[in-house]
């Protein structure tokens, strides 16, 4: 069967890997922001408004991602989201009470009087801290296969912690990038502590994905295939080691190529998504459903791909847009 001329098969596989795509994207955009709430408790008062400057023209974009991702999710696969939201219920009720959190925290700390500020600095950090966890416990939950025993959940609570450090890592680089003087030589030291924890968790994902299915193993450690990915964590190897050295002999001289931790980071979260991603294909539920098995009719399928090749680029422009607008150092963020 030609696999390109066939409906059935290509369009399942382009919307998995828009899926993927949207997913990755929300993940560096999003985890950036909801690393910098993570990280609220550790700066005094001037440099929270700092940090909410950093963020404050680009948050409501990021999350558009993660809509993205889930409606793709749900228009595409809905054999797939049925299963995963209804084994995902809590963790994912708990993420939305902390979205909402953040939104609200966001917009109140700046409109309300000076003695409650702090208190809604208090809701945006436990908002984030809600969001990060309960993401990182899906994750956990989804490598297990999405079952509930205590083996999988208490994998699943390692790696809530794990993913939570590694977007406060995240959210620390694009501080680097954004700030300036003393709150930028505090976010060099949080990044400093914080990659270790994201160094932790992708290597525990990574021990623990093979082993849940004998069909990963084999995609990993079967010869040729071994020696066709050793590249990835090779790369990855390398990538820490820069962000390392970067790190120790920050900032550079004039602060030039404050970018580049970030932009390291980001290379290092594409590479730990793109081994999952392999592991996984072409299973959208771990060993229970496939993208062919759980797709929409191939009729449906090309309707929403027509649909999809307006929305998304409107999505991409927008959020190149805001970033390219707001380039440069955070200034004060006024809401007069």
């Amino acid at each position: 069967m030609d696999y390109f001329g066939d409906p059935a098969q290509w369009l399942p596989f382009t919307f998995a890997m828009l899926m993927g795509v949207s997913i990755l994207i929300y993940v560096v955009l999003d985890g950036f922001d909801l690393g910098v709430g993570l990280l609220f408790p550790f700066a005094d008062e001037d440099e929270k408004d700092n940090m909410i400057a950093a963020i404050g023209p680009f948050w409501d974009a990021n999350e558009t991602w993660l809509v993205l991702a889930v409606g793709l999710l749900l228009v595409a696969f809905p054999a797939a989201h049925g299963t995963i939201l209804t084994a995902l219920y809590l963790p994912v009720a708990v993420m939305l009470i902390g979205l909402i959190l953040r939104g609200v925290a966001f917009e109140f700390r700046v409109k309300a009087p000076l003695s409650y500020k702090s208190r809604w600095n208090w809701a945006f950090f436990v908002g984030s801290l809600m969001t990060s966890l309960s993401q990182g416990f899906m994750l956990g939950m989804y490598v297990m296969g999405l079952t509930w025993t205590l083996p999988h959940v208490a994998f699943a609570l390692l790696t809530a912690v794990f993913l939570t450090i590694g977007y406060s890592f995240i959210g620390a680089t694009w501080v680097i990038h954004k700030a300036q003087g003393n709150l930028q030589l505090k976010a060099i030291d949080w990044a400093k502590g914080g990659i270790w924890g994201l160094v932790l968790g992708i290597s525990a994902i990574s021990i623990a994905t093979p082993f849940v299915s004998s069909r990963i193993f084999d995609k990993w450690f079967s010869f040729p295939e071994f020696l066709w990915l050793s590249p990835l964590p090779i790369l990855s190897a390398v990538l820490v080691a820069w962000l390392w050295q970067m790190l120790k002999t920050m900032p550079f001289s004039g602060d030039r190529f404050s970018w580049l931790p970030f932009g390291a980071a980001t290379a290092l979260w594409t590479t730990a998504f793109g081994g999952m991603a392999y592991s996984f294909y072409p299973y959208v539920v771990p060993e229970k459903l496939t993208i062919y098995e759980s797709a929409s009719a191939p009729e449906s399928l090309f309707i929403i791909l027509v649909g999809t090749i307006f929305v998304l680029p409107t999505i991409l422009a927008y959020t190149v847009l805001a970033y390219y607008v707001f380039r440069g150092k955070a200034t004060e963020l006024r809401y007069d």
